[in-house]
């Protein structure tokens, strides 16, 4: 009777993970372009009528201010949200994003909304002329100020929709107070200061309230690793761990399923927020300058390292794609549509909802 008990459990194990993998959810690609405030309209239709076609599904966008020309694109200028003086809002940067997430939708592609950036606070922006780069995190008088910041954001009213952001399912995808939280600060300090993510959450969340159409998100460090804080997965208020990676190593599917199951267990969701190919013939995570990188073996390097992570089960978002030839300016991971390596992207963004996913997404996009 043992025997056959045992086969019996190992019978329902095996129907059980068939049915599991049979209902599995998909993976599903997204890009960033930080300054999308700022596109006129014919360059959102040119973005958004090619990221539909390759099956893009989230766009991530930044609220920091921007000039008249980011990467090749022409752009109208916007200030900062908070230009000159903590508490003091210009809600331009606003108001840009309330046209911009009614054009998105109408391609079938919602809005990540970072609320702030570690660039911003490490190019001398009010907080850091106030309180300092550790003083943001650690001063109390600091993350109060922060929390109305999120507070004030997240009751700006869309005249477009007639809602707050705090009630814009239709059109926001998530929130994360910060892209890449204290990584100038070095890994040390992240991992004593893991709980300012999840104070920062718990703000967005009492500001959304019961309202559970718009996740709550990380905004990823310098790598996967770092990315993947203890606490993190520990922390109620959010729903989504987010890493970024730029060295080859943070691609491998063995490494990257390590957590998955460790997200899976916690009951939280894993989104690949930023990666992206080097243009140069550099190592893929010191991308400044170099050697024009042949471009079928950039092709080839797309599309392999975004099959990696789909295969991981994890979905990604592609740093970045421009509406605008790249004029390799800087720091060069940038695809341009319809320029070099376009097509990889195409392929490789269509591809990834063959990838099974622990982590069902389908109510939070737009299908």
């Amino acid at each position: 009777k043992t025997e056959m008990n045992k086969a019996v459990l190992f019978g329902i194990v095996l129907i059980g993970l068939y049915f599991t993998c049979a209902s599995c959810a998909k993976t599903w690609a997204g890009s960033n372009l930080y300054y999308a405030a700022g596109l006129y309209p014919n360059e959102q239709t040119y973005l958004f009528t090619n990221l539909r076609r390759a099956g893009v599904k989230v766009l991530r966008v930044w609220l920091d201010g921007q000039g008249s020309n980011a990467k090749g694109t022409n752009i109208k200028a916007f200030p900062a949200l908070e230009p000159h003086q903590i508490g003091q809002y210009d809600d331009t940067v606003l108001q840009l994003y309330d046209d911009l997430m009614v054009v998105a939708r109408s391609y079938g592609i919602k809005l990540l909304i970072s609320m702030h950036s570690f660039n911003s606070l490490q190019a001398g922006d009010v907080y850091k002329q106030r309180f300092g780069e550790q003083g943001f995190y650690t001063n109390s008088q600091a993350t109060s100020a922060f929390d109305n910041r999120l507070r004030h954001i997240l009751s700006h009213v869309n005249p477009k929709v007639g809602k707050p952001w705090s009630q814009c399912n239709d059109y926001i995808f998530a929130f994360e107070a910060e892209n890449e939280a204290m990584i100038g600060l070095g890994q040390g300090f992240i991992q004593q200061h893991q709980g300012w993510q999840c104070d920062r959450a718990k703000t967005i969340r009492a500001a959304l309230g019961n309202n559970h159409g718009i996740l709550i998100t990380t905004g990823g460090e310098s790598w996967v690793d770092e990315s993947f804080q203890p606490e993190f997965f520990n922390c109620p208020a959010l729903d989504v761990i987010a890493c970024h990676g730029y060295g080859v190593g943070d691609f491998n599917t063995g490494k990257l399923k390590t957590y998955v199951q460790k997200a899976v267990s916690a009951g939280k969701k894993l989104l690949f927020e930023e990666w992206g190919a080097c243009y140069f013939n550099t190592p893929n995570n010191n991308c400044p300058s170099g050697g024009v990188l042949n471009s079928g073996t950039r092709d080839y390097n797309i599309k392999t390292w975004a099959n990696q992570i789909a295969s991981a089960g994890i979905p990604w978002m592609y740093w970045q794609i421009l509406p605008n030839k790249d004029p390799h300016w800087g720091e060069d991971y940038e695809v341009g549509i319809d320029d070099v390596n376009w097509q990889a992207f195409v392929s490789a963004a269509q591809s990834a909802s063959n990838h099974d996913s622990p982590f069902d997404y389908s109510q939070w996009l737009i299908n």
